[in-house]
C-alpha cells in the first residue's frame, strides 16, 4: 500500500474528528465548557473514551512486544489496576464531587495551603507533559518510518502536524469535544485490535482450537511469578504496583479525572469508573494474545524478530501481513495515540489555567483569552518534548512511562495519602522541599541497591517515593493548637 493511500485514510480519519469538534463546539466555547463540559457528559461515553485514553499508542505497540520479554506477566499489574479503580471510585471520586472541584488539585489547597496546591499541580504538569509526549512520540516515529520518510517529509514536520491537528479539534470546547472524539477513537482501536488478532490467527494456518491449545502450553503465556523475589515480575511487586499506578495515574491525575468530573453526578461517575476498570482487563489480555500470536507466526515461518520489542508488531503489520492488516494497524495506533494526547492537552491547559494562573478569578473575556494562549503554548511545548525523546534508548516505551510516573507521581501519592489518612495540618511552605527531595532520594536509593544488593526497583519505586513524601509531611506536621497557622 502506498504512502499516499495511507495519508488519504489519515486525512479522512481526522476530518471525522474535526466534524465532531465543530458539532460539539456549536453551543459553547467558554471556559466552563472547556474545563468541565458543564457537567453534562453521559457516563457511558466517558467510560468508553477513558479506555482509549488509558491504552494509548504505546500500549498498542509495547504490550504485544512485551510477550517476548516477560510473557503474560503484565497481567499481574493489570489485575492490580482493577483494585486501584475500586479505590478511586469509592475514596477519591466522592471527595472530588463533594468539594465541587474544577481541578482535583484544589483539594490540596483546601487541605494544606497554596504551596501544596501549586506543588501538586506542578508535578502533574511535569509528569503529564512527559508521559503524553512519550505516547505520541512512539506513534509519530512509526508513521515517520513507514509513511512520511519515504515521501521525504522531515520528522519535525510530522510531529508539528500531529500536534496541530489535536490543537485544531480541541481548542474551542476542550474536554466536551474530547469526551466525544475519544469515544469514537476507542471504538475504532478496539475493533482494529480484534480484527488484527483474527488476521494474524488466519496467517498461522492452524485450527483455532489447536492455536488456543498451543498458546495455553507455551511458556510465553505464563502469567504469575511467585518463585523469584528479586525479579521485577514478581507477582506481589506487580500487583501492588498496579494498584498504586492506577491510584496516581487515574485518581490523582487531572487528565483522567477531568472526564469523570464532567459526569452529571457522583453515582454516574462511579458507574463509569467501575465499567472502565473492569473492561481494561480483557482488552489488555487481547493485546498480549496478539503478541503471543505474532511470536507463534514468527516461529512457524522462521522469521528473525527485531531486537527492540516495540518494533515487533510494526514489522509484521507494515511489511508481512498484507494491506488489510496495514490499514488496521495504522488506524489502531492513531486512534490509541490521539485519544490519549488530546485529553492530555486539554487537562494540561486546564491545570495551568486554573491551578497556576487562577483564571477563575478573571473576567470571562480575559480568562478565555488566557486559556487559549495556554492551550497553544502547551501544544508547542509538546512538540519540543517529543523531539527531545528522539534520543531515548531502546527500552520499552511503556516501561519508560511507568518509570516517569514512579518518580513524578510519588510525591502526589504521599500528599494525598497524608491528607486522607491523617488529621494533621502541615507547614505548607515545607511541602515543595519534601516533594522535590523524595524523587531525588529515590533515584540514589535505586542506584545504591543496584550496586550493593543487585536489586533494581521496579514500579514499586512509586510506593517508596510516596512513603518518603508522607514521612516528610509527618515531620512537618503542626501541633493541634497550631493547626490554623503556618
Amino acid at each position: 500500500m502506498s504512502g499516499f493511500e495511507i495519508i488519504i485514510i489519515i486525512v479522512l480519519y481526522f476530518s471525522l474528528l474535526l466534524a465532531v469538534s465543530l458539532l460539539t463546539g456549536r453551543k459553547g466555547s467558554d471556559n466552563e465548557t472547556f474545563f468541565t463540559a458543564r457537567k453534562q457528559s453521559s457516563w457511558v461515553l466517558v467510560a468508553i473514551g477513558m479506555v482509549g485514553t488509558s491504552i494509548s499508542g504505546v500500549t498498542f505497540v509495547s504490550v504485544p512486544g512485551m510477550v517476548r520479554d516477560i510473557g503474560f506477566n503484565y497481567m499481574q499489574t493489570v489485575f492490580g489496576f482493577f483494585f486501584g479503580y475500586l479505590a478511586v471510585a469509592f475514596v477519591l471520586l466522592p471527595l472530588y464531587y463533594k468539594l465541587n472541584l474544577t481541578t482535583i488539585y484544589g483539594y490540596l489547597d483546601r487541605r494544606f495551603g497554596k504551596s501544596s496546591y501549586k506543588t501538586g499541580a506542578s508535578f502533574f504538569i511535569l509528569s503529564k507533559s512527559a508521559s503524553a509526549a512519550v505516547k505520541l512520540y512512539v506513534v509519530t516515529l512509526i508513521l515517520q518510518r513507514i509513511i512520511f520518510e519515504p515521501l521525504h517529509i522531515p520528522f519535525i514536520l510530522t510531529v508539528t502536524l500531529s500536534i496541530a491537528i489535536v490543537w485544531l479539534y480541541t481548542f474551542r470546547s476542550g474536554i466536551k469535544t474530547v469526551v466525544w472524539t475519544d469515544t469514537i477513537q476507542t471504538l475504532i482501536l478496539v475493533l482494529a485490535l480484534i480484527l488484527l488478532i483474527v488476521a494474524v490467527a488466519g496467517d498461522i494456518k492452524m485450527p483455532v482450537g489447536e492455536i488456543a491449545s498451543k498458546l495455553a502450553k507455551s511458556a510465553s503465556t505464563r502469567i504469575f511469578v511467585f518463585d523469584d523475589w528479586v525479579s521485577r515480575q514478581n507477582f506481589f511487586k506487580q500487583f501492588f504496583s498496579g494498584i498504586f499506578i492506577v491510584i496516581v495515574m487515574t485518581g490523582l491525575d487531572q487528565d483522567m479525572m477531568q472526564k469523570n468530573l464532567t459526569c452529571r453526578s457522583l453515582s454516574e461517575a462511579r458507574k463509569n469508573m467501575l465499567w472502565y476498570g473492569f473492561s481494561f482487563i480483557p482488552i489488555n489480555f487481547l493485546f498480549l494474545t496478539l503478541g503471543a500470536l505474532l511470536l507463534m507466526l514468527a516461529d512457524q515461518n522462521h522469521i528473525v524478530l527485531p531486537a527492540v520489542s516495540d518494533e515487533i508488531l510494526p514489522m509484521f503489520a507494515t511489511g508481512m501481513l498484507g494491506k488489510t492488516v496495514y490499514v488496521l494497524f495504522v488506524l489502531g495506533i492513531i486512534s490509541a495515540a490521539y485519544s490519549s494526547v488530546d485529553s492530555a492537552m486539554a487537562s494540561l491547559t486546564t491545570s495551568v489555567s486554573v491551578d497556576l494562573l487562577n483564571v477563575e478569578a478573571m473576567d470571562e473575556t480575559k480568562a478565555k483569552r488566557v486559556r487559549m494562549v495556554i492551550h497553544l503554548i502547551v501544544s508547542l511545548v509538546m512538540v519540543l518534548i517529543i523531539l527531545l525523546f528522539r534520543s531515548l534508548s531502546d527500552r520499552s516505551m511503556i516501561d519508560t512511562i511507568y518509570t516517569i510516573v514512579s518518580y513524578t507521581y510519588g510525591p502526589l501519592l504521599g500528599m494525598y495519602a497524608f491528607g486522607l489518612f491523617t488529621k494533621y495540618r502541615v507547614r505548607d511552605s515545607l511541602i515543595p522541599f519534601w516533594a522535590v527531595l523524595s524523587p531525588v532520594f529515590c533515584y540514589f536509593l535505586n542506584e545504591y541497591f543496584t550496586v550493593h544488593f543487585k536489586y533494581r526497583f521496579g514500579y514499586e519505586l512509586l510506593i517508596v517515593n510516596g512513603l518518603i513524601t508522607f514521612a516528610g509531611m509527618w515531620l512537618s506536621r503542626m501541633k493541634n493548637e497550631e493547626c490554623c497557622s503556618d
